[in-house]
C-alpha cells in the first residue's frame, strides 16, 4: 500500500462508523438490533459504571452489533466494508483507541451531536458534521443497490483511503428502513 493514495484519517473513520452505527439502531433506521445505545437512553445506561469512557464502551458495543449484523447479510471475499476493512488498518484503527480514551473532553461535543442523529436523513447527518461534501454527495447519488437489494457495490477496485471510506460509509444511504444494504468495494490485490 503505498502512503499516497491509502491516506486513512483515523478519526474521521471513527466519526462515520459512529454516525452510520446510531442511524443503523433500532429507534432510527431499524438495521441492527441496538436501541438508542449511542444516544441518550445508552449514555444514562453505562455511565454509572463507565464515568470517563462510557461513549465509547457504547461505541464498541453498537461497533461490534452492526458489524456482526453486516456480516450476516453481505460478508463477501476480497472485499471491504465499513465494518471490515484490510488487517493492517482495523490494527490501526484499534491503535488509536487508548488516545481517544485519553482525550476524552474533545469527544464528548461529537457524541452529544450523536445522540440526536436520526431525526434527518443519513447524507444530511453526514454533511452537517462536516465528513461529506457535494461530490461524495454526487457520488453516491450514482450509487445503487444490487439486484439482490443486500449490497451497494462500489466499481472497480480499491486501496483503502479516505475517499473509499467516504463512501463505504455514504452508501449506507441507500439502505431502507429495517433494510440495510451494505457498500462494498474489491480490494486491489
Amino acid at each position: 500500500m503505498t502512503e499516497a493514495n491509502s491516506h486513512i484519517d483515523f478519526e474521521r473513520l471513527f466519526k462515520f462508523r459512529l454516525i452510520v452505527a446510531r442511524y443503523g439502531e433500532m429507534d432510527v433506521a431499524g438495521w441492527w438490533n441496538t436501541k438508542g445505545l449511542l444516544g441518550r437512553h445508552g449514555a444514562l445506561a453505562l455511565k454509572r459504571g463507565f464515568p470517563s469512557t462510557h461513549y465509547f464502551a457504547q461505541a464498541r458495543i453498537v461497533f461490534a452489533v452492526a458489524d456482526s449484523r453486516c456480516h450476516e447479510l453481505f460478508d463477501p471475499p476480497g472485499c471491504m466494508t465499513l465494518w471490515s476493512l484490510p488487517a493492517e488498518v482495523e490494527d490501526r484503527f484499534e491503535g488509536h483507541w487508548q488516545d481517544w480514551l485519553d482525550q476524552g473532553e474533545h469527544w464528548f461535543p461529537f457524541f452529544e451531536v450523536l445522540a440526536e442523529v436520526g431525526r434527518k436523513d443519513l447524507l444530511t447527518e453526514l454533511v452537517e458534521v462536516g465528513l461529506i461534501d457535494q461530490n461524495h454527495l454526487d457520488a453516491v447519488g450514482k450509487l445503487r443497490r444490487s439486484a439482490e437489494g443486500r449490497s451497494v457495490p462500489l466499481s472497480g477496485m480499491y486501496q483503502p483511503n479516505d475517499d473509499v471510506i467516504t463512501l463505504l460509509a455514504a452508501g449506507f444511504a441507500r439502505g431502507k428502513r429495517g433494510s440495510p444494504a451494505i457498500p462494498y468495494a474489491r480490494l486491489e490485490d
